[in-house]
């Protein structure tokens, strides 16, 4: 929830951590997980909208390098609701580093909170459910596999989840060099639209 509200917390990685560790040890159901995960997203970004909305985006240029959010998050978000309108709030959920800002920046674009609210909670519900079941699943299996087999699935299962964090920083890499690109474009279609 916190995490979602605009505070840089890990809260991906906790989640992972805590379905491994629910898997072996029981103290945790996959079910109670699920549901901490998916209400504490819809709230923090309810949170993180309304927040948004009221300060409004020029204070977001103005302090949003304290949170994380510097000038090309900022121009990413613009560009992602401009393409996508909701789904972006949807896919912003499975991006690193944006999924802490999303909420704050559709406040902050004035996006209506109808369809914001939908996508969030499509975003959140999609998002906790995977980050919940998959790494519950693998744990579960890594306890019939002894000795080298086992040993092996597990440095597959941490090569897949670290390729995964190093897609997804790629993939907001390349969204933001398109995010830059559409940008310049429409500032030069102002300047010829002013010249004439």
């Amino acid at each position: 929830m916190l995490e979602s509200t605009g505070i840089p917390l890990p809260a991906e990685s906790l989640l992972i951590f805590a379905s491994l560790y629910a898997s072996h040890t029981h103290h945790f159901t996959p079910e109670g997980l699920i549901i901490a995960a998916v209400s504490g997203a819809i709230i923090g970004d309810n949170v993180g909208y309304l927040i948004g909305h009221q300060l409004g985006y020029h204070l977001l240029e103005k302090h949003g390098r304290k949170i994380g959010l510097h000038k090309d998050r900022l121009t990413l978000g613009r560009y992602l609701f401009r393409r996508f309108g909701g789904a972006g709030v949807l896919l912003g959920r499975f991006i690193a580093f944006l999924r802490i800002l999303i909420a704050l920046l559709a406040g902050a674009s004035r996006m209506p909170w109808l369809p914001f609210s939908i996508y969030n909670a499509l975003g959140g519900l999609l998002w906790g459910t995977c980050y919940v079941l998959v790494p519950y699943e693998l744990g579960s299996q890594i306890d019939s596999f002894t000795g080298p087999l086992g040993i092996g699935l597990a440095v597959v299962m941490l090569a897949v989840l670290g390729g995964s964090f190093l897609f997804l920083r790629h993939h907001e890499h390349a969204l933001i060099r398109k995010a830059l690109a559409d940008e310049k474009r429409r500032e030069a279609r102002k300047k010829r639209a002013h010249q004439h």
